[in-house]
């Protein structure tokens, strides 16, 4: 299952983003460090689900009327502040949290209520814009922290005569979570010393500094735009970075007013209908979330994992069936299950994610869209509904 980890300083809104994108129970408080332990929940990415083509809808549990929402990981850990890599606040517990994330969500008040150290301030007092390289900057020091305290090691290792520093490296930076073809691709557009013993801090840091950009990607959520001055946020859209607008608050109260029947809301819509009987503070309160939502087009949470998912990540939706005209597994249910898949992955690769039996006894895939064989390299592709042939059962 892919990983989102939620990073930033603290009281930027992380534990609320949390909350209502898993439902889950947390603290969520206006003051520093409301988290202390991580907490690791089920969030979903959305999509279209296939059964859109069909005469009815799957009615699997995952899918709302045709929009189907695909299980990942959210981790929410302790807030970073300036020095964490030093092990300010709780930075080192947080960092370390990161290793297995696969993105990082970098929540940022946009409403510059909060100061460095996520502190409440007046609103729009801070600058946020403050809050945005330092988590990228932290991180990258952190790991550079890694890479200085492995590296008497890989000096050793270079006394061998067989010594190849590029495996020497692999073998370090694979421990961090990267992949070999990570390793490999940030070698290749980096100028180094063969030997290890020549190499300087500067070195060590845009060693650490590719690496980190490479296996924890980051989106920039700017939250709390419903307080934030509007200049605030085109600001942080102006820094290039990927940046999704949100209101984690907006989110909470319609995810949880869906929850008791009041409103009719499915994550990552762009409005919501009230449905139950509501006091004049609840109406005011929704109604300017529904202003905020169609300044924005939604709140921003599902948004954000969306982008996360999809865009940074470039994973797609899957569907194997084991009936390939009515789209069904062995007992009639139809499409039940969705796997995310990194861009490029063929059926084999759908293969091994629902089993590693089914992996290994794999004989051929059927397209159950076009009613044909397909390929061992056939590249897959968002929405595709693979009937996977296999010696397992």
């Amino acid at each position: 299952m892919l990983s989102i980890a939620l990073a930033g300083k603290p009281n930027a809104g992380k534990s609320t983003f949390y909350k209502s994108a898993t439902l889950s129970d947390v603290d969520v408080a206006n003051y520093p460090f409301t988290t202390i332990d991580a907490n690791r929940g089920v969030t979903h990415a959305r999509t279209d689900c296939p059964c859109l083509d069909l005469d009815e809808r799957c009615g699997n549990d995952d899918c709302h009327d045709g929009k189907r929402y695909v299980p990942v990981e959210l981790l929410d850990v302790a807030g970073l502040v300036p020095g964490a890599h030093e092990g300010k606040g709780l930075g080192n517990q947080f960092l370390d949290e990161l290793t297995n994330a696969d993105v990082i969500l970098n929540v940022v008040d946009a409403s510059g209520g909060t100061n460095a150290e996520g502190e409440p301030v007046e609103v729009g007092s801070h600058d946020p814009l403050e809050d945005v390289d330092f988590i990228e900057r932290e991180m990258d020091l952190w790991l550079a922290g890694i890479v200085d305290r492995n590296w008497e090691s890989v000096e050793r290792k270079s006394r061998s005569p067989d010594f190849d520093i590029e495996d020497a490296l692999t073998d370090m930076l694979t421990g961090f979570g990267a992949t070999e073809a990570e390793v490999a691709k940030t070698l290749r557009d980096l100028d180094y010393p063969d030997d290890p013993i020549q190499w300087t801090d500067a070195d060590r840091e845009a060693l650490a500094s590719d690496v980190r950009a490479r296996t924890k990607p980051i989106v920039l959520v700017a939250n709390k735009i419903d307080d934030a001055p509007p200049e605030n946020v085109e600001r942080l859209r102006e820094t290039g970075k990927t940046v999704i607008p949100t209101t984690a608050d907006g989110e909470l109260a319609l995810r949880k007013g869906a929850e008791a029947g009041i409103v009719d809301y499915d994550p990552g819509d762009p409005d919501f209908e009230i449905v139950g009987d509501l006091s004049p503070a609840q109406e005011r309160g929704l109604e300017q979330i529904r202003e905020v939502m169609a300044e924005y087009g939604g709140t921003g949470v599902q948004q954000a994992i969306d982008t996360a998912v999809y865009d940074v990540l470039d994973h797609f939706t899957a569907f194997p069936v084991q009936n390939e005209t009515r789209w069904t597994d062995g007992t009639g249910n139809v499409l039940p299950d969705a796997f995310l898949l990194p861009r490029g992955s063929t059926p084999k690769d759908l293969a091994y994610a629902v089993h590693s039996d089914i992996g290994d006894g794999y004989l051929h895939a059927v397209d159950a869209r076009a009613g044909r064989r397909i390929g061992e390299s056939h590249e897959l592709d968002e929405g595709d509904v693979i009937k996977i042939v296999s010696t397992a059962k």
